[in-house]
């Protein structure tokens, strides 16, 4: 095999666990739409999916064993019970199967300092895991649905990105990323020890977290899949996934 052909690396993508009609059938199915999977191939990775099941830490290592890089997906809102909060009457029922799962997948990712990515409901998994919580609904905050539409439709916002940071990076520098696609009624409120806040909005609704710790630990709350001609952030993933497998297929090496 040449250089040319040489596969990408492993990236793993959590998936949704809804009821699903696909033909006669209406099931409990794990699902993706897939604009992120396409990202992650149009980058120049290969897509694993990665769905909610029974795991414990020693099952979350076995799984990232297999991977060079990470995503935590969007999706229903984390359980507030893992917040200390009691739910607000718009917050969706709890996933606990999922909230589960990604918590031990980013716990162990962050352990063995694997590339990840959060998406969306993915910055808030991120930011619960390690400690902080949420805002369960932002029109109480912001008195509009400026943020969630609602009904499938992405609404734009513009964010500013702090200098200096792996996103501002990954963004070639970029102080203002206009019109990202956004969909969700909840945000970080309390940031985690040990996360920096890289991007927000005007009115200064929490857009990106990274954990400077690790060498890729990104997360954003808007959804950059549906931009298919801005693949930046799924191609920095990919190549510090690529970074990471070669580092551990030497380490491995006799």
């Amino acid at each position: 095999m040449n250089a040319s052909e040489t596969p990408g690396p492993i990236i793993g993508l959590t998936t949704y666990l809804e009821q699903a009609q696909t033909g006669v059938w209406d099931v409990p199915a794990a699902i993706l739409p897939r604009v992120y999977f396409d990202a992650v191939t149009s980058a120049g990775g290969i897509a694993v999916l990665l769905p909610p099941q029974p795991v414990n830490a020693a099952v979350a290592r076995r799984v990232l064993d297999g991977l060079d890089g990470l995503i935590i997906t969007g999706g229903k809102d984390v359980d507030p019970a893992r917040y200390g909060q009691a739910p607000h009457v718009q917050t969706d029922e709890p996933r606990p199967d999922r909230d589960t799962w990604e918590d031990l997948l980013l716990h162990e990712a962050i352990a063995r300092e694997l590339p990840f990515l959060g998406i969306c409901r993915g910055a808030q998994m991120l930011n619960v895991a390690l400690g902080g919580s949420l805002h369960q609904h932002l029109p109480d905050l912001v008195g509009d649905t400026s943020y969630q539409a609602g009904g499938g439709v992405f609404n734009v916002v513009d964010v500013v990105i702090e200098p200096h940071t792996t996103l501002s990076t990954l963004l070639d520098g970029q102080t203002l990323l206009p019109a990202v696609p956004v969909y969700h009624h909840q945000s970080i409120d309390r940031v985690a020890d040990g996360l920096t806040v890289t991007a927000k909005t005007d009115a200064g609704i929490v857009q990106a977290i990274e954990l400077p710790t690790v060498p890729f630990g990104v997360a954003v709350q808007w959804h950059p899949e549906q931009s298919p001609d801005d693949l930046r952030l799924f191609s920095g993933l990919v190549a510090a996934a690529t970074e990471y497998r070669a580092a551990h297929i030497e380490g491995a090496t006799p």
